[in-house]
């Protein structure tokens, strides 16, 4: 999975719309809103911290899809 479809998608497990992930997370919304267009790209450490917080925290808005 690239990057772009990445971010997106551990976004969308939350089920919080950019705005309000962006507030939670402290990451200025425009990042956020360039990882996801593909105009640059997330570091991976990024993607991967964002994926074991949320999988961890149980953020995930269907717990069981995702385990």
């Amino acid at each position: 999975m690239d990057d772009k479809n990445k971010m997106r998608e551990l976004r969308e497990r939350t089920g919080m719309n950019r705005k309000t992930f962006c507030g939670f997370f402290g990451i200025p919304y425009r990042t956020v809103t360039d990882w996801e267009l593909d105009n640059r790209h997330a570091p991976k450490y990024v993607l991967r911290l964002l994926e074991y917080y949320i999988r961890h925290e149980n953020f995930c808005k269907e717990s069981d899809e995702y385990e």
